[in-house]
């Protein structure tokens, strides 16, 4: 299965890019992350750690590709034998900015996944 979130808000495209580029900062907009252990401080294609969700959910991933003139990244999130390969990128709009994911994976991972993940980018456009 293969589906797009998007959201706009008033940070801007670079605010909204170093939240990305941080996975320190990922707990501060995504709900769904409560602790992130990885030795990057700042995504590259390479990068690997390990996520915690809620309930104590492990997840490890893989940073892809990152375009940081296009502001644009890629990872594979693991769980198990089950992968899911998700995209993101940043654009200007307006006076703010408009966040997307394109994500791809096995229909029951994404399906859950997806109403925290657009939560957790209406709070990644939002102004701290």
């Amino acid at each position: 299965m293969e589906t797009t979130a998007e959201a706009s808000g008033p940070a801007t495209p670079d605010e909204v890019w170093e939240r990305y580029a941080d996975p320190a900062r990922w707990p501060g907009w995504a709900p769904q992350i409560t602790e992130v252990h990885t030795d990057a401080v700042r995504i590259a294609p390479g990068a690997d750690g390990r996520l915690f969700a809620a309930g104590g959910v492990r997840l490890d991933f893989t940073v892809t590709d990152v375009d940081e003139q296009h502001r644009k990244w890629s990872w594979s999130v693991r769980f198990g034998l089950l992968t899911l390969h998700l995209d993101h990128g940043v654009e200007a709009a307006g006076e703010g900015s408009t966040t997307w994911l394109n994500a791809r994976g096995p229909a029951f991972l994404i399906m859950p996944y997806m109403p925290f993940a657009r939560s957790a980018l209406q709070n990644l456009v939002q102004q701290c």
